[in-house]
């Protein structure tokens, strides 16, 4: 094993302990690696706000479960960083290390190599979810992390961790390629534009259907394997092109969630009542044949988020008319105007700058929140990039409402099912809206869906991000196209990193806050507060955005718990 004598045998470590309760340990013993296990140097971790749902959930967090599958127990069980349940684990899955030692059997990486990681092990299986580095695994507010490479590649041999080379770019820039890929994400998704293959499709009658446009759709696409017909009137008509079995209504129907749903009716009841049978990733098709619901509908917000179910609608008598209406991707399109709405938060501003940076022709981007210090910060960053890019950009606080629109892309930032119906009040006709912010799965609102159906209006959501949505912003770092480092708006050491979380959780800093574990003595420090804590760091901001150069000066300033010789005090 190689094994520098550098390392200490304890380290310094910010622990979730139960729900709400974090505690900096200044003792906690530095692991060293076994067989197939390489142990990590932190440099640095980026805050999200994803932390604050582990923080209050904590062994109820579904990604906090047993791992019931996906790799062996043995490995499990020689692994001291696996702490599901209740035991005390270590937040930060936004981080950058180094190497700093390796066990036999490491194939995968060298000592002093340096990588971030995509922290989402979906192979790896709880009851609810999926494992994930910083949840039921130890994550990286510590100094020294322990990592196994048969936890880290997945089984079709790809690595979850990705080089952060030595060069032009600072840490920051890397550990933020996670968050900003959990954006990219969001509009890469590739949404599916018909009835799925060999799925189970479940058609609902309440109104007479347009027997041979439903045939002619499941006889030219993608055919499901089954089909479930509920109507109290109609048989399923002769020579069907699925198999297919009736029921008199939706409650005798029994069995698995249903893939596809086609509702021929108005009833808002109906509507609420499908979506409880709807299967993840599945797809709503509302044929209304010139009918209304004549009232809002209560939706599930948060399974389109966290479920990626879809729904689309058409106000004739053909389904094939609603899945025509279904968009591609997530992606913003030439000319849209889009309504960023809660942008002044650390992923709304990863938005807003995606959006002006991304090349898309004749784009206008709308940026609200309810803070004006928040839109401030955001507009000192937006603006010059805006014009950079020749896009138009707006910026209001929305204390007083949200801006009537339309809009032809709204991207909503907040947990809020009422904010998700004003933006599909205020769409244009095609229009897209992207729940971004956590919604719980099961909760939702009343949605005005006579509107959502005439404008054949889409609603879209993503949670988390791939190696593929990693490798796409990595390569507009790479190249320039793209500096994440403009979303650091904090910093600290570990000393500051407990307040960095309970400021997430306020909200009180616009943008994110990386924490760089060896800066001892470093408190949480906004970039404005560095001509006072550190003032050589300060100097080398551009324009006050975080550099490669300030990060090297605050890491020489604050090693060891020392200030920099020119001024400011460890706190």
């Amino acid at each position: 094993m190689k094994h520098s004598t550098s390392i200490p045998s304890v380290q310094r470590a910010v622990q979730l302990v139960g729900p709400d309760e974090l505690a900096l340990n200044e003792a906690k013993p530095v692991p060293q690696p076994g067989p197939h296990q390489f142990l990590c140097e932190v440099v640095a971790v980026g805050l999200c706000f994803s932390d604050l749902k582990l923080l209050k959930q904590f062994a109820a967090h579904v990604r906090k479960g047993e791992v019931v599958g996906g790799v062996d127990a043995a490995v499990l069980a020689s692994f001291p960083s696996y702490v599901p349940g209740s035991l005390p684990t270590v937040p930060g899955h936004e981080p950058v290390v180094r190497i700093a030692a390796v066990g036999p059997g490491v194939h995968r990486v060298k000592r002093g190599e340096r990588y971030f990681i995509q922290a989402d092990w979906r192979w790896i299986r709880t009851a609810e979810s999926n494992a994930a580095f910083g949840y039921n695994f130890e994550g990286a507010l510590q100094e020294y992390v322990l990592l196994d490479e048969r936890l880290v590649v997945s089984p079709e041999g790809e690595s979850m961790l990705l080089k952060a080379p030595e060069g032009q770019r600072s840490a920051a820039a890397y550990a933020l390629v996670e968050p900003w890929a959990c954006v990219e994400q969001s509009y890469r998704t590739r949404e599916r534009r018909t009835l799925k293959a060999d799925g189970r499709l479940l058609v609902i009658a309440d109104s007479t259907p347009d027997i041979e446009k439903l045939r002619r759709l499941l006889a030219s696409g993608p055919r499901p394997a089954r089909m479930t017909w509920v109507s109290p009137r109609l048989s399923v008509p002769a020579r069907w092109p699925v198999p297919a079995e009736r029921a008199n209504s939706l409650a005798e129907t029994q069995g698995e969630p249903y893939d596809d749903v086609i509702y021929f009716g108005h009833d808002p009841e109906m509507v609420d009542r499908v979506f409880n049978r709807m299967a993840s990733h599945g797809l709503l098709l509302l044929v209304l044949g010139g009918s209304r619901f004549g009232r809002p509908v209560a939706i599930a917000f948060g399974a389109i988020h966290y479920r990626n179910l879809r729904m689309v609608g058409t106000l004739s008598h053909d389904p094939a008319d609603a899945l025509a209406a279904i968009p591609e991707t997530g992606e913003v399109r030439p000319n849209n105007r889009v309504h960023v709405i809660g942008a002044g938060g650390p992923m709304g501003v990863m938005h807003v700058v995606r959006d002006i940076c991304e090349g898309v022709v004749g784009l206008t981007v709308v940026a609200c929140d309810l803070s004006t210090p928040r839109l401030a910060a955001l507009d000192r960053i937006a603006k010059p990039l805006a014009k950079r890019h020749g896009v138009v950009y707006e910026s209001y606080n929305s204390t007083r409402g949200l801006k009537p629109g339309p809009f032809d892309y709204s991207v909503v930032m907040a947990p809020s099912p009422a904010l998700v119906a004003a933006a599909v009040d205020s769409s244009a006709p095609r229009g897209i809206v992207n729940i971004f912010a956590g919604i719980p799965a099961d909760k939702g609102g009343p949605l005005n869906l006579d509107a959502y159906v005439e404008r054949q209006l889409y609603l879209i959501g993503t949670s988390g991000s791939t190696m593929d949505d990693m490798r796409a912003v990595l390569a507009k770092v790479e190249n320039g196209t793209l500096d994440t480092n403009v979303s650091v708006a904090a910093v600290a050491g570990l000393d500051g990193a407990i307040d960095g979380i309970r400021a997430v959780e306020t909200q009180s800093i616009a943008g994110k806050i990386l924490v760089y574990p060896a800066c001892r003595g470093l408190p949480l420090t906004r970039l404005e507060e560095l001509p006072t804590r550190c003032p050589t760091a300060a100097a080398k901001l551009a324009d006050g955005v975080w550099t490669k150069e300030a990060e090297a000066e605050l890491l020489t300033a604050f090693a060891a718990g020392r200030p920099s010789a020119s001024g400011g005090d460890a706190v």
